[in-house]
Order: structure tokens, then sequence, then C-alpha cells
């Protein structure tokens, strides 16, 4: 490790076990810097809110990406709008309504096509860093540092954080005092789209009723369907 590097402090320490996991994703994302620099994946959630402070920390080359997706909450949209003005907010070429017309249904747990096209793209030959953690879910949980993205060869996949708890993510953000979207406060555990189906029956309903307008959108999709086939 060069003079400059090492001389950088650890102010936080979180341990699991024996380990210090901001120095551990420190060393990680260091080990794998490509000369290109990562491409960062910035949802503006909790996880992608540490990545990108520990690749500031870190001192490698990075540029951050956050894929609109035409559903983010306006709660999400104003707060990366405010605090993050440096992140490169891409846009996509489809909107949600203009894909679900596309393929003739809604999106469902088992046939999520919006997140191939509104969330996944960006980042091909590159190596991008996530927040993906093992503890995020039951399918995450099998999830491993270092991965190829099955949609496009060229893609890599680097999770510096894949061994965090909920419990250290939050008290990185805390100790670190960095301001995150105010949906956590509100008793949101995961930001997502607006009523995703991964939120189930009772989360959409609720969010239906947080956001009305996106329910009238969904709606409107549903008529124009049944209308093509009357």
């Amino acid at each position: 490790m060069d003079g400059l590097r090492a001389s950088a402090l650890y102010d936080i320490t979180l341990w699991d076990g024996q380990i210090d996991l901001v120095q551990q994703a420190i060393e990680r994302l260091r080990e794998f810097e490509p000369p290109e620099g990562y491409y960062g994946a910035f949802s503006g959630g909790k996880d992608s809110i540490v990545l990108k402070d520990l690749l500031r920390r870190s001192g490698v080359k990075h540029d951050m990406h956050h894929n609109h997706t035409t559903v983010d909450a306006p709660e999400l949209v104003y707060y990366i709008r405010q605090h993050h003005p440096d992140v490169k907010v891409e846009k996509p070429l489809k909107s949600m309504w203009q894909l679900i017309l596309e393929v003739g249904t809604l999106p469902t747990r088992k046939r999520r096509f919006c997140c191939l096209h509104l969330k996944e793209t960006g980042g091909a030959g590159r190596l991008v860093a996530t927040g993906v953690r093992r503890k995020e879910s039951t399918k995450r949980s099998k999830r491993q540092m270092v991965e190829l993205c099955y949609t496009d060869s060229t893609k890599r996949f680097l999770h510096p954080l894949i061994d965090w708890s909920a419990e250290a993510v939050w008290e990185y953000i805390h100790s670190q005092k960095l301001p995150y979207c105010q949906l956590y406060d509100e008793g949101c555990s995961r930001i997502g789209c607006v009523m995703c189906p991964n939120a189930g029956a009772k989360g959409m309903k609720a969010q239906a009723e947080r956001w009305p307008k996106y329910a009238a959108m969904y709606r409107w999709c549903c008529d124009q369907l049944y209308a093509q086939y009357l």
C-alpha cells in the first residue's frame, strides 16, 4: 500500500466477530480497483449511501450512477437531487408504463421485466460496485463478493458490503452523519419502486394510498391492456 493510502485513518470501527467491516470494505475496493475506475451503482437507499461514502474514503477512482425508474418515490428523487448532485442520473429509454403496454402484463415477483430495463442497465464493460448484502434476502444470501453479470458478459460486480448487516449499515450512517431519505424514518425498511410486487399485497396497498398518482397510472395501464382484448 502506498504512503498516501496507508495514512488514511479509519475513524469508525464496526466489528463483526474479529473483523473490522469498514477497513475490510475499503481494502476490498482498493484491491479490485480497475484502471478506469468503478462504475458505482447508487439507488439512493441506505446500502448505496454507505457504498458511495466508502468509495470516496478509499481514494479509488469511481463515478456514481443512479438509474431513474420512472416509478421512484418522489421523496427519493428529491433526496438524491438535494444531497447527491454529483451522481449521474440515467434516464431509461422507456418508462414503466411503456414497458407494461409493450410486454402486455404488469410486473410480478417471478416476472420482473422492469428491473432488467429500468434498474440493471449501465456499466457495460465496467466493474460495477454495489451495496448488495447477503442478509438482505434469501435470494441474495447466495451472492458472491465478485460476480459476473448473467445478462452482460462484459460487466462484473464487486459487492464490498456483502457481509454487512442492516444494523452495521445504520451504525455507519449515523456515526458519519450521512443524510438519508426520510422514508426510512417513516417506517420503510427498504426503498424501491412504488408498488413493486416484492412489497406484497399489504405493502402495495399502502403505497397506492401514499402515492395515488402512481396507482392511477397502473390502473390506466390495466385498462389499456384490457381494451386490447375487447
